[in-house]
Order: structure tokens, then sequence, then C-alpha cells
């Protein structure tokens, strides 16, 4: 397929972020059918899906199912899915895809592709994603800023892990380009791991920390005793990967987490959004996932393994 052969789209768990770049698809014409919970499936298909963003509104006339069995024939799917329901979706979903069927993982964390090939030994092309989009009413998308993806091939460790990978390269390539011709940035990443856990160590400085304020990104730097605690947690998770030989990107990650912070000030993270609508968080696979993996290599992280057990605990309703 040229990158302007429209693939036919799947987006699992169609979510704000699965909603948003499976609206850029679309709207460049491929065939894209959104599958998620009945309410928001119903409202879009009778409204459409509409993405407010700061200069303007557009609505997207998109096919929507709430069955998984609405991914046959597809191309790409778009896995977009809680971390945890990784396994159980990705084996709900394996029936219906083709052998040659791109599946990319739109979610939170570093190991989902891992979770997903030990539930399927299916080897699906990870995707650190940056967007700050929120569902803001049924149908109705608030988009805040950015809307880009790094993509590549996932590092499984063994032999024939890395023959899959080379074998991979030009699928990867293509979903590279079919996103590209949406005008969606989606560059290919020689070091995949490095920008899977970029995007952790932004998501361990601020998101417990949002979610349990309940406040905004730039609520949070108000006080050098707030600063301090995001760049500690900064140094925590770096430590970690380097500790479990991830090959980091040589940049400042504490500047690059205030410059995030500045960027969307007035975003709430994903588990603040959960917290507020009594939903599980993936706090396990953000500073939980940290926590754990410091234990294997007897590193202190009190701060990652606090945030989680605090999270935890206001998710079960403990304090408000």
């Amino acid at each position: 397929m040229t990158p302007h052969t429209w693939p036919r789209v799947a987006v699992v768990g169609a979510g704000a972020v699965g909603c948003y770049f499976g609206a850029r698809l679309a709207k460049a014409g491929a065939q894209v059918t959104l599958i998620g919970r009945e309410a928001p499936m119903n409202a879009i298909a009778q409204q459409g899906l509409s993405i407010v963003s700061k200069d303007a509104t557009e609505s997207i006339q998109i096919s929507t199912s709430t069955e998984l069995s609405a991914v046959t024939g597809s191309d790409l799917v778009l896995f977009c899915v809680k971390t945890n329901d990784t396994q159980i979706t990705a084996r709900a979903l394996q029936p219906y895809l083709k052998p040659q069927t791109a599946l990319l993982s739109l979610q939170n964390g570093v190991d989902n592709v891992e979770r997903i090939f030990q539930a399927t030994g299916l080897r699906a092309i990870p995707a650190a994603v940056y967007v700050a989009v929120e569902v803001s009413a049924p149908g109705q998308l608030l988009h805040k800023g950015r809307g880009d993806l790094c993509i590549g091939a996932y590092p499984f460790g063994d032999r024939e892990g890395a023959a899959a990978a080379l074998a991979m390269a030009p699928l990867i390539e293509q979903v590279s380009s079919w996103f590209e011709a949406a005008g969606v940035p989606c560059p290919v990443s020689e070091n995949v791991l490095a920008e899977l856990w970029t995007k952790l160590i932004m998501n361990c400085a601020v998101n417990a920390i949002s979610a349990l304020a309940q406040v905004p990104y730039g609520r949070m730097v108000e006080s050098p005793e707030e600063r301090d605690m995001i760049a500690a947690l900064v140094r925590e998770t770096i430590e970690v990967g380097r500790a479990h030989a991830v090959r980091l990107k040589d940049i400042d990650y504490e500047r690059a987490a205030f410059e995030l912070i500045e960027v969307m000030p007035g975003q709430y993270s994903s588990t603040a959004q959960d917290i507020a609508r009594g939903k599980p968080t993936e706090i396990d696979a953000l500073n939980g996932f940290v926590a754990v993996l410091a234990q294997k290599y007897q590193i202190q992280t009190p701060l990652n393994r606090w945030l989680t057990t605090l999270v935890k605990l206001r998710e079960k309703g403990k304090f408000s």
C-alpha cells in the first residue's frame, strides 16, 4: 500500500486518544470504525465526533461499533484500551485480525507490547503518544495541545524477536506514512524503548500529583517544594530505567518535565481524569511499574511508591 491508499482502520477502546487519532485518519480519507462503550458510540453515531480546539471546532462523521468483531478486515488496529485490560482484550481481538494487520499500541506504560505478545504471540508496534485531549461530553473531544506519535520496532530481546523486528520494518514505515499523510507527525525511532521511557518519566512526574490534588499541570509548580518533588520523581524514574539497561535519550529530563508543564498548564493528567470520573486508573503501569521494577534492582523510589499507594487509596474512596 502507498500512503494515499488509505487503510481500513479499527480503534479498539475508543476513548479520547483513540477517537482523536482515528478522527485524524478518517478526515484524511481512511475508513475508520471506532469500537467502544455503548453510550459514547451511540452519541458519535447520532451526531458525529466533534473536536474542539482553541482555533476551531470540527465535526467528523465516523463509523462506530460496540463489538470487537468490527475489526474484521482491518489493515490497521489502534489498540487503546486501559493497561489493565491489555491481555484479555488482545486475546479476544486475535481471531478477527488478518496475518498482515498492523496492531499499534497507543497506551500508557512501556510493556504493553510484551503483554500482548505473552497473551497472544502477536507482535504489536508500540507508540509513544503525545496529545492533550479529553472527552468533554459524549461525542465531543477537547483538544488542548500536540497530537503526534513516535513508533518503532520493540526490542523483545531474543533472536526470534530481532528477526521479527527486521521483518516488521516495512510495515512500521507504512504505518508512519499513513499518519504523516493524515497530518499526524509520526517518526520511526531506532530506539523506541527510549521514547516509551521518556513518556513514562514525564507521566511519573506529573500524573499522580495531578490526580491526587485534582489540579492541572500549571498548578503543580507554584512552590519550590512542588518543583522539588517533580524533579525528584524524574530522578527516581531515570535511575530505575538505567538500572534496567534502557538506553535513555541524552536530554535534560528534569527540564523536559517542566517544559511539558509550561506547554500544557491547563491539562489534567489521564490519572486525574480517571479519578474524577470514578474509573480505575493506570497507576500500576506508571509510578507503580517503576516502584516494582526498582525492587528488582534494590533501588529506593519512595516517591513513586508512596504516590502509587495514595492513588490506589483515592480510587477506593478512602479520602476525597
